[in-house]
């Protein structure tokens, strides 16, 4: 069952594969949201400071039932923080907002804050500052691995040339229709795990009529397969619900994608984000 299955990061630490995703969820729902996953058998939460709702994900953790040292929840700094002291305060505020010991993957949000998503500066001095102090929150326990958001190949070798520790994880926009195969493929090569986010396209390739005719050869939904090719191409896969319906069909993905319909799949590109474009990372900037 792919909830019990799990990947692991450079440092050993093991993640579990399929994660449930918390963006736009709200800070008093978000609790109720974590703890009907964890029912599941979702043993990975994601947040983030941006977020506004790591206080109801810390709740929803504490409160679920299961022992801490079970579940795998990873935050963001904030893609704004681009200093060391400002990332040291940040790191203590997740910690203190979630109310828990420790975080198992902090990741830096962006390369560059959002509303500067996009430019030419790719911000490389401000995210070695923030890493820094990455690299020391690992180091003293309260964070148990690092890794980056939305990094594209020159920030990820920024920190691999310049970091006393590589990062583990990038989290990237990958799904049918956007696949970044040669980020992927660099971040690979340099020792990381990649996790897709917004595995599902934002909702919106759930009209894709070739999408829906290979869905229906094996009998399942669009979300479904979606989540099943990131899985069968090495990734962590990333969903947010708040829905428990939708987190269980989510993580009934227990099938095989044939070779021939991964690389039809590969071939396609639908990047219509519709009302999300608004947002950066769907926004075509990166």
């Amino acid at each position: 069952m792919i909830l019990q299955e799990t990947q692991t990061l450079p440092n050993g630490v093991e993640v579990p594969k399929l994660a449930l995703g918390t963006w736009m969820i709200d800070d008093d729902k978000v609790a109720d949201a974590v703890k009907a996953a964890v029912e599941i058998g979702y043993r990975h939460i994601d947040t983030a400071q941006a977020y506004g709702n790591e206080r109801g994900v810390g709740e929803g953790i504490r409160s679920c039932g299961v022992p801490r040292d079970q579940l795998f929840v990873q935050t963001k700094l904030d893609a704004g923080v681009k200093d060391y002291e400002g990332a040291k305060s940040a790191i203590e505020g997740s910690l203190e907002t979630l109310g828990l010991d420790y975080i198992d993957l902090l990741v830096i949000h962006s390369p560059q804050p959002w509303d500067q998503f996009g430019s030419d500066d790719r911000f490389f001095e401000g995210n070695l500052a923030a890493w820094k102090a990455m690299e020391e929150a690992l180091e003293a326990g309260k964070v148990r691995s690092i890794g980056v958001s939305n990094f594209q190949k020159a920030d990820l070798d920024n920190l691999l040339q310049n970091a006393t520790v590589k990062p583990m994880i990038d989290q990237v926009l990958a799904h049918v229709g956007n696949t970044p195969f040669d980020l992927i493929k660099h971040a690979t090569d340099n020792g990381m795990l990649v996790e897709a986010y917004s595995p599902i396209g934002h909702g919106k390739i759930l009209e894709n009529a070739e999408i829906k005719e290979i869905a229906a050869k094996y009998d399942v939904s669009v979300p479904q397969l979606c989540i099943r090719y990131v899985l069968q191409l090495g990734l962590l896969a990333l969903p947010k619900t708040a829905n428990p319906d939708h987190m269980k069909s989510n993580a009934d993905v227990d099938f095989e994608i044939a070779d021939a319909d991964m690389e039809a799949l590969k071939a396609i590109t639908a990047k219509d984000y519709g009302d999300a474009s608004v947002f950066p990372v769907y926004s075509g900037a990166a």
